[in-house]
């Protein structure tokens, strides 16, 4: 029997909720009557669909508005208590656990701080699972905000989605060797029947995050980049929508330079990281203060460099952060010579930090250092969502396959023993 092609009723179905769900999403509440035009479905495909979202809970009506001459038309929600997510970002500070509703409301937090330079597998992992256990039995909202519908994890390095053992991650920088992530989470962790895991590239969440509902909404295309103790990218197109990590951190930028923690010579993040400023403060005499996080410390050497009083900067934090401000347009000018994006946001919370005194200078260098007709094209701006940004990117994970399924609850996920790929790990 030969095979059949082509889209199946169910298929269309389930694009058609789809299309539904996302449409009242980001532009609701909306009529029946608007649904039409804006999903591109006849109006009966739309009562249909409506109706459908409306019994499972998904859809809920949010008043009504007046038309010209009938009644008036009932408006339509996506509906906030009819799931939820957990958000996870395996920051290089601390691990920060977030429970949202279905419309990324946040009903509770967890934070888990990080000894510098430490990133032991079973800490992270024992602080997701402590993390997530807390927020959704800590507030009394988890049984209320509807069904579990994943939970995202952002982190550091090179996620591979393997279809034996889930998320395995590389992490040069951090240590991490083929990590098991996802199986290691699922063997020491117990979800509601149905939830999964969603682990992907911290960059990639916040990219996900600022075009979803920051200073990338409505872009062409457009690179988001995560500025903490490292540095990464995220870059979305027409091609790439859902967005695509580059590890922009470790693109050379001095032959033989200084020694990067990913242990090449030269990386971009061996001179704009935060942790590579500190250290390059230190080096030439400044004084961070001693037994602070990298948070403070930054904080202290912008201070330093840029007094709010009359008394004199600190010439070495100065010129350190105005060597990396070039370094830093250097790297941009790269990403638009190759992708010619229509925004690049900085976000992450080194970014946000020194981004109000970087910026014009960032600007100016990736002007000089880019070709003339992709540089003039483009604009260079703060993201808008502020440190919560990968967090709430790591919710959109879930989210987003919940709204690519047309509101249908994943399917049970299968992988290998999780003793098995415990045994991989490296500390």
């Amino acid at each position: 029997m030969a095979a059949r092609n082509g889209p199946t009723v169910r298929d269309l179905r389930r694009a058609n909720r789809t299309a539904v769900l996302r449409r009242l999403y980001f532009d609701g509440p909306l009529s029946r009557f608007e649904l039409g035009p804006a999903t591109g479905l006849s109006s009966g495909s739309v009562s249909n669909v409506v109706a459908d979202l409306v019994a499972d809970g998904l859809v809920e009506e949010a008043g009504s508005v007046g038309s010209d001459g009938g009644r008036p038309r009932t408006l339509l929600r996506v509906a906030p208590g009819a799931g939820h997510m957990i958000g996870v970002d395996v920051g290089e500070t601390r691990v920060r656990v977030g429970l949202f509703d279905l419309t990324l409301t946040e009903l509770a937090r967890a934070e888990r701080p990080l000894e510098p330079q430490r990133y032991e597998v079973e800490v992270i992992v024992d602080h997701i699972r402590e993390g997530a256990a807390e927020v959704l039995t800590g507030t009394g909202t988890g049984a209320d905000a509807g069904p579990l519908l994943g939970v995202g994890v952002g982190v550091p390095g090179i996620v591979e989605h393997t279809p034996d053992h889930g998320a395995v991650v590389h992490g040069q920088t951090i240590g991490w060797d083929a990590v098991p992530l996802e199986a290691l989470l699922r063997s020491t962790s117990h979800l509601p029947d149905g939830a999964r895991y969603f682990i992907d590239n911290g960059a990639r969440t916040l990219g996900q995050a600022e075009m979803w509902f920051g200073a990338g909404r409505g872009a062409h295309s457009a690179i988001v980049v995560l500025f903490g103790s490292g540095v990464g990218a995220c870059l979305v197109t027409p091609e790439v929508e859902h967005g695509r990590a580059v590890e922009w951190g470790h693109l050379t930028v001095r032959v033989r330079g200084r020694r990067c923690r990913c242990g090449a010579l030269g990386c971009l993040e061996a001179y704009a990281g935060a942790e590579s400023l500190l250290q390059r403060w230190r080096e030439e005499g400044g004084r961070p203060p001693e037994g602070t996080d990298e948070e403070t410390a930054l904080t202290a050497m912008l201070a330093a460099a840029h007094p709010a009083d009359v008394g004199e900067a600190d010439p070495v934090a100065l010129a350190v952060l105005e060597e990396a401000a070039e370094y830093l347009g250097a790297g941009l000018s790269d990403l638009i010579n190759l992708f010619q994006p229509e925004r690049i946001l900085i976000g992450g919370w080194a970014g946000l930090r020194l981004g109000p005194r970087f910026l014009p200078a960032v600007r100016r260098h990736a002007a000089s250092y880019a070709l003339r007709h992709p540089a003039q094209k483009v604009t260079i701006d703060l993201g808008r969502l502020g440190p919560d940004a990968v967090t709430v990117g790591a919710a959109i994970l879930p989210l987003a396959d919940f709204f690519a399924r047309g509101g249908r609850r994943n399917p049970t996920f299968h992988m290998s023993p999780p003793e098995v790929l415990a045994s991989r790990s490296t500390t």
